[in-house]
Parts: structure tokens; C-alpha cells; sequence
């Protein structure tokens, strides 16, 4: 159980690192550039790790399926260093992931519960203040609006996948995958976007391989032997360690509309944290999960 917690701790302060990582490389680089090579990089040694282990073995994934999550994880990498870049790692983390839930809950639509609702209308709520104190990009907004509908879809996806009987691991590489295919013109359209040179590569190659890689891995630990909605709570770690290097490392501003926007977002995600089994609610894109079916959470072999 220990094991487990730091695992998820772990990954998520690696995911908080992104936009920061990002800003610290050299001037210059095009986000749409460096969302690109991160999912092509990744999506090569995910879906090539999650051969090598034998996920797909005997499973005929469903194409469709695949497809809708590789464009999630394609809107999610684009609008996510897009809205890094324009509205700041604090703001664009925490709107981005504060958003993600909703989205979710959107896309797998079924009745709405109380707490839908009222993280629903905290989210929205806080995401009003972010963009009321007038120093604050609305393109960045909208972009990091669009990385959660990105997240909302391939975690949604994900579960589907698992529920079909793929493991973890394996419908994360087929959706990663995928969606290295869908952004390999998106590179080659923006190349070189500061990638040509060696700390542009070098930022390149640590988000592919640290906060995406590696953190998957690590968050794939702590599923299996911790419960959905303990992973999800502790996940929040991501956006306040996000939040906190952007104030420290990169000297953002701290101002009254940042704090109070952000933890009224962070709010509606708790709530959804919270819910029952079966919400869709863990950031870094982990597979919800389902109720009267085993998930990744429940079932070691995942």
C-alpha cells in the first residue's frame, strides 16, 4: 500500500513538471512542435514496451475505439503546451486538469449526480476568475479547455478498452500510439520549431521519456494495488506542483485571481476524486473505474 502511494505521488509530481520543463528549454520552441515529438517518442516505446510484456496477445482491440482515443491524446498534447505557453504553467496546468473531469463526465454521459453537478459549476466557476483579472490569455484558456476535452476522451476511451479486456498498459500504448501516427505531419509541418538544436532535443526526449513514460509506468503501479479514488486524490499533487514551480522556478505571478481560481478549480476536482466508483476522474489520463467489472485498480494481471 505504501509502495502504491508513493508510486502515484511520484508520477504525479513527474506529470507537474511538463510545462515547466517546457518554458526552461531554449526560446523559441513551438508548443505544437514539442506536443508533437512528446506523444511520437512515447508512443513508440509505450506501444513497443506494451508488445514486448505480451498485451496484446489474443486481444483484437477495437479500431474505432483506438482511433477516438489517439485523437484525445493528440487535442490533450496540442492544446496543453499551447495553453502553457499562452496563459502560463500555473493557469494553463490548472484549468487543463481542473477541466479534464468535466469532460469526462460529458463524454460518458449518463445521469448527473449532485457532485457532477456542483464540480461541475466550481470548475466553471473557477475558471471564470482565472480569465476575470484580465491578465489572463483567453486563447490560453480556451487551448487548456481543449487538453481536457482531450483527457476526457482517452480516459473514457481507456476504460472502454479495459473493460474489453486489454491491460493497462497495452490501451495506453495502442492510444499513444495512434496518436504518434496522428501528429507525425503535425511535426513535419512544424519542424524544426527549436528542435533542431541540443537543448531543444533535450526537453523533447525528458518529456517523452520522463513525464510521460516513466510516469505512466509508476501511476500503473500504484493501480494496481490502490483504490480509483484514493489514486485520483492523490494525483492532485500534479497541478499544485505544477502551480508551484511556475510561481518559483519561472517567477509567474501570484495574484488573488491565480489563488482563488485555481483552488475553486481544484475544488471540483476533489469532488469528483471523491465520487464513487466508476467516476472518471484521475489525472495523466488513468482509466476509470467501472462499477461490477474489474479494472486496472483490481486486477494485478492489468
Amino acid at each position: 500500500m505504501t509502495r502504491g502511494v508513493f508510486a502515484v505521488l511520484a508520477a504525479a509530481v513527474l506529470f507537474g513538471t511538463t510545462g515547466t520543463a517546457q518554458e526552461l528549454g531554449p526560446g523559441g520552441l513551438d508548443p505544437l512542435a514539442v506536443g508533437a515529438i512528446r506523444v511520437v517518442i512515447a508512443g513508440v516505446v509505450l506501444l513497443a514496451l506494451a508488445a514486448a510484456l505480451g498485451a496484446y496477445k489474443g486481444t483484437r482491440p477495437s479500431a474505432t475505439l483506438v482511433l477516438i482515443g489517439a485523437v484525445g491524446v493528440v487535442l490533450y498534447q496540442l492544446g496543453f503546451f499551447t495553453g502553457v505557453r499562452l496563459g502560463g504553467v500555473a493557469i494553463g496546468t490548472v484549468v487543463a486538469l481542473g477541466s479534464g473531469p468535466v469532460w469526462a463526465g460529458i463524454v460518458e454521459w449518463r445521469r448527473p449526480s449532485p457532485q457532477w453537478i456542483a464540480a461541475t459549476v466550481l470548475a466553471i466557476a473557477g475558471v471564470a476568475v482565472l480569465t476575470g483579472g484580465g491578465t489572463t490569455s483567453l486563447l490560453g484558456i480556451a487551448a487548456s479547455l481543449t487538453a481536457g476535452l482531450g483527457y476526457g476522451l482517452y480516459t473514457v476511451t481507456g476504460s472502454k478498452l479495459i473493460a474489453q479486456g486489454q491491460r493497462s498498459y497495452g490501451a495506453m500504448g495502442l492510444m499513444f500510439g495512434a496518436g504518434a501516427v496522428l501528429l507525425a505531419p503535425v511535426l513535419a509541418l512544424r519542424w524544426p520549431g527549436g528542435l533542431d538544436s541540443t537543448p531543444g532535443m533535450t526537453v523533447a526526449l525528458y518529456l517523452a521519456l520522463v513525464p510521460t513514460v516513466v510516469a505512466y509506468l509508476l501511476f500503473g503501479a500504484g493501480l494496481k494495488v490502490l483504490p480509483a479514488a484514493t489514486v485520483a486524490t492523490l494525483t492532485l499533487a500534479e497541478p499544485v506542483v505544477a502551480t508551484t514551480l511556475g510561481v518559483v522556478v519561472l517567477g509567474e505571478a501570484l495574484t488573488a485571481n491565480t489563488v482563488i481560481g485555481a483552488l475553486l478549480v481544484l475544488g471540483g476536482l476533489s469532488l469528483l476524486a471523491l465520487r464513487p466508483a466508476g467516476a472518471a476522474s484521475s489525472a495523466g489520463g488513468a482509466p476509470p473505474r467501472r462499477s461490477g467489472r474489474r479494472s486496472a485498480a483490481t486486477n494485478p494481471s492489468r
